[in-house]
């Protein structure tokens, strides 16, 4: 999969993608005062394959000029019908309000309507204010039952 954005390039996952896009998620967690938990919630990005390909679900790598700058994935959940939760979507700020976000999480929203699935969740944290802002505006609905411990918020958007 590639789709392109203006000089960015939205992939899919590689093997060799793998500590760098972790880095990437632990520099912009800590950018918020957010810590890194490999061992829990950010597990997943170490283990690509089990948490997204293997489970049904998509991680992709954005780049720009061969620079990862983001990173965005979904996998299935079993907290409602038909659901995925997104994940790790996180951007660069040097790449931020340049409308790659929402282009991002539409293209998110259509990967996830193409496989059949009809629910989409959400947890974050409220001091991520740019992706609280990019989920309200985007018509997900505040939910409840959090279960990552740096989130204290959830959404959650039925697809058509």
């Amino acid at each position: 999969m590639e789709i392109k954005y203006g000089d960015f390039l939205i992939r899919s996952w590689e093997h060799g993608d793998r500590a760098s896009a972790f880095h990437l998620i632990k520099g912009i967690l800590a950018e918020y005062g957010l810590q890194c938990d490999p061992y829990g919630a950010d597990r997943d990005v170490y283990e690509v394959e089990l948490f997204y390909h293997n489970a049904g679900g998509e991680f992709w790598i954005v780049e720009k000029q061969g620079h990862l700058v983001g990173t965005a994935g979904y996998y299935p959940t079993k907290r409602g019908d038909k659901a995925v939760e997104i994940r790790k979507m996180y951007l660069l700020p040097e790449v931020r309000r340049q409308g790659l976000g929402k282009f991002l999480l539409d293209k998110l929203e259509a990967a996830i309507a193409d496989r059949g699935f009809t629910e989409i969740w959400i947890e974050t944290a409220s001091v991520l204010k740019e992706a609280v802002k990019l989920y309200e505006s985007n018509g997900y609905q505040p939910s409840t039952g959090v279960e990552t411990p740096r989130c204290d918020r959830i959404y959650m958007k039925t697809l058509s």
